[in-house]
C-alpha cells in the first residue's frame, strides 16, 4: 500500500507545529515516512510527553521516607510496613468519554487497572472524579448515564471495588466534561515490576489481547481542543473487554511470580509505539519490532496503525530468554496471546520492520527524552475584587437549595451501580468521607479519597491548590487514617493561552506547598490540558487523590451521631462566604476569593483531631457547604435531627479550612475544649444530634422531608 506524501497539512493533522517538524528533521536528516511521522507525533503530543507542564511538574515534593517509587513509572509506590506496598495512580479519560461515554469511561478504569497490576500489584480499591455540564444541558444526562454505566460495567466485571470519588456540575462542563480515574493495588515491597529493560539480544513479547483499528490517533486527539468536528473522532476511541483485562491481570502476576519478567508496560496510551520507546529509554537500548509477528485482529493493518493502535488489555514485556516455554504456557493456560515480536539492541535506534520493509528507523532516545519543552508565557491570575454582601436568608431554605442541587444532593444514584464490596475488604464503602478497604490478612486498612474545588482553584489557583490537597489531608484523617502520598490528575483548558497557563502554575506552586508542609508528597499523576471546546475552557480543576494508612482496625473513626450528642466544630470559623457553595447554588453568584489555607492550622487540627480520637463518635470534615451541609449529611445518614444554634449566614454556610464536625457526648465536648486550649486548638459546641426535625437559627423543616429531597435530587435531575 502506497504511503501518503508528507505535506503541511498532514503535520498539522498529527499535533505537530511547524517548528516541531522541524526539530524532528533535523534529528533524522530527512523527511520522515508516514509512520515515522505517526510515532513522532504520538510521542510528542501534549498527552505523552508533557511537554507543556515538565518544567512545573519538577518542582513538586515526591519523595519522602515512606516512598519507593515516585512519578515517571506506571504508578506511585509508598511503603505501608510489614513488607507491603500500595501501588496507586490517578489518570484522565476526558475526551474519549466525551464523545463516547460509555467506552470511553469504561476503558478509562481498563487503562489504571492496567497500571497498577503493571508493577506487580493486585488492584484492591478503584474511585472515580467526575465533572459534568450543566444538569439542564441536553448532553450532560447522555453523558452521566453513560460514563457511570462504562465506569459500573469494567470494574464490577474486572471485580475491583469502587470505594469513593465525586461528582460535580459546571457549566464550563458542558461541551467537554472530565473522568478522573484512580487505581490502587498491593503488593510486595521487594516485587515491585519496572518498565526499563535491560540486556542486549533480550526478546520483546505482547501479551494480552489481539491488535485492531480502535484508538488510532487517541493519544494524539487527546492532546487537541474540541470542535465542530467532534463526531469524526468517534473511531480514535478504544473499546474494553473486561473479562479479558480480568485474565491479564492473573495471567500478569503468575509470569511476574515465575522469575520470567525483565521488564514490562502496559499498551496504554500510543500503544505499542509508547511502551516500546519508553522500555527502550529507560534502559538506554533500542528496540527492534517485527510487526508481521503481532497478534492482529483485523486483516490488512498497516504499520501505522498497528504502532498507534490504542486497542485494551495489552502489555509489553521484555523476557528471560531461558524462561520463554515457561511464560508462553503461563498465557496460553489463560487463552491470551504471547508473541515474540522483536529484541532489545545496543543501537539507539527504533527499528519498524512490516513485511520486510523497514517502515521506522528512528533514534530512540530522541523519541522520549529529547521532546520538545515549552516554557509557556504565563500570567498570574489576578486578584479577584472583595466579595459584595450576601442577603441573609432563610437557613433551612438555602440548605434545602444546595441538597437539591444535583452537586451535593445524595449520589447513591451512581455508587450503588458501583460493586463496592467485591473481595469482601471493603470496611467503608462511598457515601461520606473517604473509603476504607482491608489490606487482606492483616489487621490494617488503607484509606483513599479524592478532592478538588473548581471555583476556588479559578479565582485563586495557589490558594486552590493548597485547598485540593488539605482537603484530601482532611478526608483521610477524619477516617482516623495517617495520610501516606497523594497522586494529581491536573485537568486545564489550552496551555498556549497565557492566562490558563497562569491557573497551573499557580496550582502547581499550591499543590507543591500543601504536599511539602503536609507530608503528602505527590508520586504519580497525569496532565490533561486541551479541555476546551470552541475555545472556552473548563474550570481549572487539579484532582488530587490521596491515600492513608490506618495502621489497624481499632483507629477507624466510622461511628454515626447518636441522638442527644453535641455538635463541635474544631477549627476556627470566620464565616467566609467568597466561592462558597451557597453563593452558587443559591445567589448563581461565583464572586469573591477562595478561602485562604494556614498549612499550620491544617497540620495542627488533624493531628489534634487522630491524637483524640477516643473522644468522639463521628467526624467529618467541613467543606463545600460549610458547617450546615456537613451537619445535615451526619444527622441524615444516622437518621436523626439535628439543631444549629446560629442563625448567622456566614457561621452556617461559611467555608472556612482546616475545620471538623464531630458529635461527642457532654463530658466528651468538655474534655475536647480542655485538650484544645491546650494545644492551641480552636474547639466549639455548636449544636446537637437528635430529634425528627433539622433547626437551623429559628428555622425548622422535617427531617424525613428534606431526606427525601436529599435523596431524589440527585436521579431527578438526570432521569
Amino acid at each position: 500500500m502506497d504511503e501518503p506524501t508528507i505535506t503541511p497539512e498532514l503535520v498539522a493533522a498529527h499535533g505537530l507545529k511547524p517548528d516541531e517538524y522541524d526539530r524532528l528533521l533535523q534529528i533524522i536528516g530527512r523527511v520522515p515516512s508516514f509512520t515515522e511521522l505517526g510515532i513522532f507525533s504520538a510521542m510528542w503530543n501534549e498527552h505523552c510527553s508533557y511537554k507543556s507542564s515538565k518544567k512545573w511538574l519538577r518542582t513538586l515534593p515526591t519523595t519522602g521516607p515512606q516512598v519507593i517509587c515516585g512519578p515517571g513509572e506506571n504508578a506511585g509506590v509508598v511503603d505501608i510496613g510489614d513488607g507491603q506496598a500500595v501501588v496507586f495512580k490517578m489518570e484522565s479519560h476526558n475526551h474519549p468519554s466525551y464523545i463516547e461515554p460509555h467506552q470511553g469511561a469504561a476503558t478509562g478504569v481498563g487503562g489504571i487497572l492496567r497500571d497498577v497490576f503493571t508493577m506487580g500489584a493486585r488492584p484492591i480499591a478503584a474511585m472515580n472524579a467526575l465533572s459534568f455540564g450543566e444538569p439542564g444541558h441536553p448532553k450532560t444526562a447522555h453523558l452521566v448515564k453513560g460514563v457511570v454505566e462504562g465506569i459500573g460495567s469494567y470494574g464490577n466485571a474486572f471485580g475491583v471495588p469502587t470505594v469513593g470519588g465525586e461528582v460535580r456540575f459546571h457549566r464550563s462542563y458542558n461541551g467537554n466534561c472530565l473522568v478522573n480515574a484512580f487505581a490502587a493495588g498491593l503488593a510486595d515491597a521487594d516485587k515491585i515490576f519496572y518498565s526499563a529493560a535491560s540486556g542486549v539480544g533480550m526478546p520483546v513479547v505482547y501479551l494480552g489481547a489481539k491488535t485492531g483499528r480502535d484508538g488510532v490517533g487517541g493519544a494524539t486527539m487527546a492532546s487537541a481542543e474540541f470542535d465542530e468536528t467532534i463526531e469524526e473522532k468517534r473511531p480514535t476511541v478504544q473499546v474494553g473487554d473486561p473479562f479479558t483485562e480480568k485474565r491479564l491481570l492473573e495471567a500478569c502476576l503468575e509470569l511476574m511470580a515465575s522469575g520470567a519478567v525483565i521488564s514490562i508496560q502496559d499498551m496504554g496510551a500510543a500503544g505499542l509505539t509508547c511502551s516500546a520507546v519508553e522500555m527502550g529509554d529507560k534502559g538506554h537500548l533500542g528496540i527492534r519490532l517485527d510487526l508481521d509477528r503481532v497478534p492482529c485482529r483485523e486483516a490488512g493493518m498497516t504499520a501505522y496503525e498497528m504502532m498507534l493502535s490504542e486497542s485494551q488489555e495489552r502489555m509489553l514485556m521484555v523476557l528471560k530468554p531461558e524462561k520463554e516455554a515457561e511464560a508462553r504456557a503461563i498465557f496460553e493456560k489463560w487463552d491470551l496471546d504471547f508473541a515474540i515480536v522483536g529484541e532489545t539492541i545496543p543501537e539507539d535506534r527504533f527499528l519498524i520492520i512490516h513485511g520486510n520493509e523497514t517502515k521506522a528507523d528512528l533514534p530512540l532516545s530522541k523519541l522520549a527524552s529529547s521532546a520538545p519543552e515549552y516554557d509557556r508565557p504565563w500570567i498570574e491570575t489576578p486578584a479577584v475584587a472583595e466579595l459584595a454582601p450576601v442577603p441573609q436568608i432563610d437557613p433551612v431554605d438555602a440548605l434545602k437549595a444546595l441538597i437539591s442541587a444535583p452537586s451535593y444532593a445524595h449520589k447513591a444514584w451512581v455508587w450503588e451501580q458501583y460493586d463496592s464490596q467485591v473481595m469482601a475488604d471493603t470496611v467503608r464503602a462511598p457515601g461520606l468521607g473517604a473509603g476504607v478497604v482491608r489490606v487482606h490478612g492483616t489487621g490494617k486498612a488503607l484509606a483513599f479519597t479524592s478532592d478538588v474545588t473548581p471555583r476556588y482553584v479559578k479565582a485563586n489557583p495557589f490558594e486552590g491548590g493548597k485547598q485540593a490537597v488539605a482537603e484530601a489531608w482532611r478526608n483521610l484523617v477524619a477516617v482516623g487514617a495517617t495520610p501516606l502520598a497523594a497522586t494529581d490528575n491536573l485537568n486545564f483548558g489550552n496551555p498556549e493561552k497565557p492566562e490558563i497557563m497562569g491557573q497551573f502554575v499557580g496550582a502547581i506552586k499550591g499543590i507543591g506547598a500543601a504536599c511539602s508542609a503536609l507530608d503528602m508528597p505527590i508520586v504519580s499523576g497525569n496532565v490533561s490540558l486541551y479541555n476546551e471546546t470552541d475555545g472556552s475552557g473548563i474550570l481549572p480543576t487539579p484532582t488530587i487523590g490521596a491515600v492513608g494508612l490506618l495502621a489497624s482496625l481499632d483507629d477507624l473513626i466510622a461511628g454515626r451521631p447518636q441522638d442527644g450528642e453535641l455538635a463541635v466544630v474544631i477549627g476556627e470559623t470566620r464565616g467566609h462566604l467568597g466561592q462558597s457553595a451557597l453563593l452558587a447554588e443559591v445567589f448563581n453568584r461565583e464572586d469573591g476569593d477562595a478561602p485562604p489555607v494556614d498549612l499550620s492550622a491544617e497540620r495542627r487540627n488533624g493531628d489534634f483531631l487522630l491524637a483524640h480520637r477516643d473522644l468522639f463518635t463521628a467526624a467529618t470534615d467541613l467543606s463545600d457547604g460549610g458547617l450546615a451541609l456537613a451537619a445535615f449529611e451526619m444527622a441524615e445518614s444516622a437518621g436523626i435531627g439535628l439543631t444549629l444554634e446560629s442563625a448567622e449566614t456566614g457561621l452556617l454556610f461559611g467555608e472556612d479550612q482546616a475545620r471538623y464536625l464531630v458529635s461527642c457526648s457532654f463530658d466528651q465536648a468538655e474534655a475536647l475544649m480542655v485538650a484544645g486550649g491546650q494545644a492551641g486548638v480552636t474547639v466549639a459546641a455548636v449544636g446537637r444530634f437528635g430529634g425528627d426535625k433539622v433547626r437551623l437559627g429559628g428555622s425548622e423543616a422535617p427531617l424525613a422531608e428534606l431526606s427525601a429531597l436529599y435523596r431524589g435530587a440527585f436521579g431527578a435531575a438526570i432521569a
